[in-house]
């Protein structure tokens, strides 16, 4: 008898009448797959919209978010940030023309981010209700840097783009973009003593503009 054979009789030997029945695993596991509510964390809301709402300022993501009636009012939300930021109204705007149509007047705008930027904002194609994510997808609009550049990340996000569950994502996604980035809550780390740095390897805030009803 080979090493082997040796081996794989052990095996059985050791499973017994409790060796796991293949096609029961697998009928069990189509059944999960068939029915995702069985397998999917409860969300904080019913409404997918403010489930989210509540996942991004809960001390898990630890953003912080406002909630504008119409993407016209982004650029004054924009202005009540920073003047309770006290910082000054210059900004790096990515290249979306949705963003670059709105009213600036009064902004210094920029569109791409310095390496010492305090202040870029983004729009975010979805956002995941389950875990408060933000997803970009990179193309000539969306410029990366620009998330992980700033001091302060400002995001805006239509209610309507806002997804329940991270899976969600994939059938709505399409062909897949270069670069898929998605980001929930600011940089952050946990360095040898346990102490929790914001910031370390990107923005150290998140600010959210949440568009819509």
């Amino acid at each position: 008898m080979s090493a082997r054979d040796t081996i794989l009789g052990m095996l059985r030997a050791a499973l017994g009448p409790h060796r796991p029945d293949r096609a029961a695993i697998a009928a069990e596991a189509a059944a999960l797959l068939a029915d995702p509510a069985l397998i999917r964390p409860a969300l904080a809301a019913e409404d997918p919209v403010e489930a989210f709402a509540a996942r991004v300022v809960s001390p898990k993501v630890n953003a912080t978010l406002d909630r504008i009636g119409a993407l016209a009012g982004l650029p004054a939300a924009v202005g009540r940030y920073l003047a309770a930021q006290g910082l000054a109204p210059e900004i790096t705007v990515q290249p979306d023309p949705v963003l670059r149509a709105l009213d600036w007047t009064g902004f210094a705008v920029r569109e791409t981010a310095l390496p010492d930027e305090a202040v870029a904002l983004g729009r975010a194609r979805w956002g995941i209700a389950e875990t408060g994510s933000l997803v970009f997808e990179s193309g000539p609009e969306t410029a990366v840097l620009n998330h992980f550049l700033p001091l302060h990340h400002l995001v805006a996000v239509a209610a309507g783009d806002i997804l329940p569950y991270l899976e969600d994502h994939a059938a709505v996604m399409g062909a897949a973009p270069r670069n898929l980035n998605l980001i929930t809550g600011a940089s952050g780390t946990t360095d040898i003593e346990g102490s929790y740095v914001r910031g370390a390897h990107g923005p150290r805030f998140l600010h959210i503009l949440l568009i819509g009803p």
